[in-house]
């Protein structure tokens, strides 16, 4: 049997993993895109200033998956670069372990409250943060941790440990724990593609303290939020694929040891983070990271123009039969619709950050989108769309619609969409959607499916667009 990735098994000559001498961050949510992006920066930070203490304990929220894949690997795990021009290959050392929540909440609340603990982040997508179609905290989703944070604070302490249903449950358990034990102050990060996240977040955090310790009960815990806790805003960027069983045995081949815990990205990476924090803080501007005091041009250009035109190529290209990201990208009606998106629909609803050529930006995207060797694949891209059509799309058709613009990208995008669900469902396909049996209803309430009208409802569905932007694209979509 090959021996697994370790420590212990690093071929001679290959570098060494950093070897973290205790957790400084907690992070919710190690899935591939964590390891590949954020775990790398902390990695870099690391080793390039010699300052070990921000080991990662990585929060995996589904299943044990990725505990079972880089626990017995000791945390390290590698990072395939595929560009158009070759590949290389890293090991990372940052993470110290997976934890999970099912089994392991004790021990994540406790690294939570940990004073070695001064940071926490999150990618747990945007139906993680359990919010209503008006953004506001959707209270039943996370009732069962809001009554466990209810019945800890009265105790002065955990008992024995509930497991976390959710992560905004998780997170604040775990900063209500902080509080009763002193451990000061801490930086709450969110990494996820969400508009203004660390706002989004910090008010979510605000309203599950609200609603499991109404009145006087909670007035502790807000004034610790209000005294020692930073949200800030951050934008994160790098296409990460699902990573093939044929890349794991190339890797093995590679290394001539077996890595479970492989990720894959693209070249590209980048991160902007707003520099609000409560204390101490990984080094990671020496690897690569820029701070700044507004993350938002940073992130409306990202959500805009890059996430945008993704999730339009992920819905014409899954409709046209395109497997992957890159096929559709050569696919010319496909190729077209994405540049009349990007340059004549969102480019214009943007003020470039400092130093930053959007057009030239905007041209980088096609290009990474192109990469055959990341093999984003369409229908991966094309999950949770009720979740980010308002941001991706909604902001670009608001704004172009006040200028007096009809956005035909996007009208092509939402088409596309409308069709992509309509289609699947018909088909008795799964929509991954956390509104997918909204979704589904929608679709068969409509005497055969009829194409013209399962858009107009699908265009309406609360939360989706900004009232009257549905009649006044709905004919251009379905032109």
């Amino acid at each position: 049997m090959t021996d697994r990735l370790h420590r212990s098994t690093v071929p001679e000559g290959v570098a060494a993993p950093v070897d973290p001498v205790e957790v400084g961050v907690v992070h919710l949510g190690i899935g591939a895109f964590h390891r590949a992006h954020q775990a790398v920066y902390t990695d870099r930070a690391m080793a390039r200033s010699g300052d070990l203490r921000w080991g990662i304990l990585g929060v995996t929220q589904r299943s044990a998956g990725v505990r079972d894949q880089l626990r017995p690997q000791g945390g390290v795990y590698s990072v395939l670069t595929a560009g158009r021009d070759g590949t290389s290959l890293d090991l990372v050392g940052a993470v110290v372990d997976v934890a999970y929540p099912a089994d392991e909440s004790g021990r994540v609340l406790a690294a939570l409250a940990a004073r070695t603990t001064r940071v926490v982040t999150l990618t747990i997508t945007e139906k993680g943060y359990a919010r209503r179609p008006d953004g506001g905290l959707d209270v039943e989703r996370v009732r069962a941790d809001l009554d466990v944070l209810a019945a800890e604070e009265a105790a002065g302490a955990a008992g024995a440990v509930v497991p976390a249903r959710s992560a905004i449950g998780l997170l604040v358990r775990g900063l209500a724990a902080r509080r009763r034990v002193a451990s000061g102050g801490i930086t709450v990060l969110s990494c996820d593609n969400l508009v203004d996240n660390g706002h989004v977040l910090e008010r979510l955090v605000r309203e599950a303290v609200d609603a499991a310790l109404p009145g006087a009960a909670g007035d502790a815990l807000r004034a610790y939020l209000d005294e020692a806790v930073t949200f800030p805003c951050s934008m994160v960027d790098r296409i990460v694929p699902a990573t093939t069983p044929a890349q794991r045995d190339a890797v093995e081949r590679a290394l001539g040891v077996r890595d479970e815990g492989l990720v894959v990205g693209e070249p590209f990476t980048q991160w902007v983070i707003e520099d609000r924090f409560a204390g101490p803080r990984p080094a990671w501007e020496l690897a690569g990271a820029t701070f700044t005091s507004d993350v938002a041009p940073y992130e409306q250009a990202k959500l805009r123009l890059l996430n945008g035109t993704h999730s339009l190529v992920a819905y014409a290209g899954a409709l046209a039969g395109h497997a992957t990201i890159a096929e559709a990208m050569a696919d010319p009606a496909i190729a077209a619709q994405a540049r009349e998106y990007l340059f004549e629909d969102a480019l214009p609803t943007l003020t470039a950050p400092d130093g930053t050529d959007l057009r030239e930006y905007g041209e980088e995207i096609l290009r990474r989108f192109a990469n055959p060797h990341t093999g984003h694949t369409t229908l991966q891209v094309a999950m949770d769309g009720t979740q980010k059509i308002p941001f991706r799309w909604g902001g670009v058709l608001g704004d172009a619609l006040a200028a007096g613009r009809v956005p035909r990208g996007v009208a092509a995008a939402l088409a596309a969409w409308a069709e992509f669900v309509r289609q699947r469902v018909l088909a008795g396909e799964v929509v991954d959607d956390p509104r997918a049996a909204e979704l589904r209803e929608t679709v068969l309430a409509v005497p055969g499916g009829d194409r013209s009208v399962v858009v107009q409802r699908l265009l309406r569905l609360p939360g989706l667009l900004a009232d009257g932007a549905a009649d006044a694209i709905g004919e251009t979509v379905l032109g």
